[in-house]
């Protein structure tokens, strides 16, 4: 079978892997779509993400969706879905025992295992491949009427969902979000869909602004334009998912007074620049938001319900021109969200 691994900093392959059979408990996946996340983008330009490098050859990929094909051994029907059913795949394997779990915080387990990620080693193989093996409880069946093209959009829609949860009540409110790539535009979904009453997008790009557009933001503002005339005076709440120090600055200072600002974008390694200072006179909450844990069967609901989530989908290409999707996702002036395709 057809897997895209990558081998170091760079250095991205399509590779010849043997079929792998499911072990007890696990089940046999046939790989359809694969979504290329920012995380991916980082392993292929700078060999890691953040403080995660490689070590050895990894399988990337964790937003993927396809088909059962067959379960181990102490794996069956009773504990996932009958083989020929078209599920979406929860990438994360929280341990169950540590201090976090038991605080019912999975998605901060300190011992999960996460697909396609070099947080430990050896790595976690990922899901960017014709068929993988995974915990069968981890597989979710699809609701009626979602196919598998939109649900390749629940894992970064549940991510989207978790921070909107971190930063608490949004109904009635009005959200600033700082970054308008595919978490961020399912961000502005995930603050809409919570009863925000007004959601207003910054980023440098006008590509991604209409792609936050799609998503439902209410006004749209150019990040590099202070004159711009969609900045608002203050926001209720805001949520940094661009990545970039400059966009958790432009949260702090457009937050009112006892707001709170959620930090969703992963930061570069080492310090960032912080405006401290208006954290504490102003009173402002701020708070991080990390992956996600039971959200991802809210985002397959959601997803069945709304159809506008197709047009965040942006390109979808062979894995045998893997290379050529990671380049195009990689181009933000021109895609959202590029999904692999393992159909063929």
């Amino acid at each position: 079978m057809l897997g895209c691994v990558i081998h170091g900093q760079g250095d991205l392959r399509v590779d010849e892997l043997a079929v792998p059979a499911p072990g007890p408990g696990q089940a046999l996946v046939a790989v359809r779509y694969g979504g290329v996340c920012g995380s991916d983008l980082h392993y292929w330009r700078h060999g890691g993400v953040g403080d995660f490098r490689l070590k050895e050859p990894m399988v990337l990929g964790h937003e993927v969706v396809g088909t059962v094909v067959s379960y181990g051994s102490h794996a069956d029907e009773a504990s996932g879905p009958a083989p020929g059913t078209a599920v979406a795949v929860h990438p994360a394997t929280p341990c169950g025992v540590c201090p976090e779990c038991a605080d019912g915080r999975r998605n901060v387990c300190r011992d999960t295992r996460y697909l396609g990620s070099a947080a430990r080693f050896p790595h976690v193989q990922g899901g960017f491949a014709a068929h993988v093996t995974v915990p069968a409880e981890q597989l979710r069946a699809l609701p009626a009427g979602l196919e598998l093209r939109r649900a390749a959009l629940a894992e970064p829609l549940s991510v989207a969902l978790h921070a909107v949860r971190r930063a608490g009540e949004v109904a009635g409110k009005h959200v600033l979000v700082t970054g308008a790539g595919p978490i961020g535009c399912l961000v502005v979904a995930a603050a809409k869909a919570a009863g925000a009453a007004r959601v207003t997008v910054t980023d440098l790009l006008p590509a991604a602004l209409e792609y936050a557009r799609i998503a439902g933001a209410d006004t749209l503002v150019r990040a590099d334009d202070p004159d711009d005339a969609g900045w608002p005076a203050e926001v209720d709440v805001a949520i940094e998912a661009s990545g970039v120090a400059a966009g958790l600055d432009t949260c702090l200072r457009l937050v009112r007074r006892g707001g709170v600002v959620v930090q969703l974008g992963m930061l570069p390694p080492g310090q960032s620049p912080f405006a401290g200072n208006l954290v504490v006179s102003r009173e402002i909450e701020l708070r991080g938001a990390f992956r996600f844990d039971t959200e991802f069967d809210d985002a397959l609901e959601l997803l069945a319900a709304e159809a506008s989530f197709d047009g965040l989908v942006s390109a979808v290409v062979p894995v045998r021109e893997a290379e050529s999707a990671f380049a195009l996702a990689a181009d933000r002036s021109t895609s959202c969200k590029v999904l692999l395709d393992f159909g063929g």
